[in-house]
């Protein structure tokens, strides 16, 4: 109240500091300046009175109305963000889990195709050493014909060569001793 009082009487007095100056608006001999700093001071209280008591109250509830609300909003979005945050982190984890999985069935197939291959490898193998066995029983049994029957080629050709050279028949058990032993000094029978 002492506030409003020294306000008052500092208004009051300023217009007999500005006339002492020479303010010819603040002429205080005039009737009509001093009812409208009379009447400008009366509104002002009353302005002053209005709005402490009624306008500035219900701007503050405004205001903490709207802080209010700013914060049910801002827990309200933080509260999602977690929400969100956490069906985040499940998505990444069932991501991971469908990751694995598929690798484990990718791996499980591989392994499975790789021992199904390594079977067939394994009998193809076996079926191909076979036949090289076969094969090469085949080619020593032919081999070995063939070495019979060079040697008896070449025991004819010679004794048929020794009887036209010698007009003789030649000594059979002779000739196939030194054909034998040409054929073992040559490796070949």
């Amino acid at each position: 109240m002492r506030r409003r009082l020294a306000l008052l009487a500092a208004l009051l007095l300023a217009p007999a500091a500005a006339m002492a100056e020479g303010m010819p608006q603040l002429d205080f001999a005039n009737p009509l300046t001093t009812s409208q700093v009379v009447w400008g001071a009366i509104i002002f209280v009353v302005l002053y009175i209005l709005l402490s008591r009624i306008g500035l109250p219900m701007v503050g509830e405004v205001i903490e109305l709207r802080a209010r609300h700013i914060a049910s909003d801002l827990e309200t979005a933080r509260a999602s963000k977690a929400r969100s945050d956490e069906a985040a982190k499940e998505v990444t984890e069932a991501t991971a889990r469908a990751r694995a999985e598929a690798q484990a069935a990718i791996n499980a197939a591989l392994d499975a195709a790789k021992q199904e291959a390594a079977g067939r490898i394994g009998a193809l193998n076996e079926r191909l050493e076979k036949q090289l066995r076969e094969a090469e029983a085949q080619i020593n049994a032919a081999r070995a014909a063939a070495m019979n029957a060079l040697r008896e080629v070449a025991t004819e050709t010679a004794a048929t060569v020794i009887g036209r050279l010698t007009g003789a028949p030649p000594d059979l058990q002779r000739l196939d001793g030194a054909v034998g032993a040409a054929l073992a000094a040559r490796r070949i029978g």
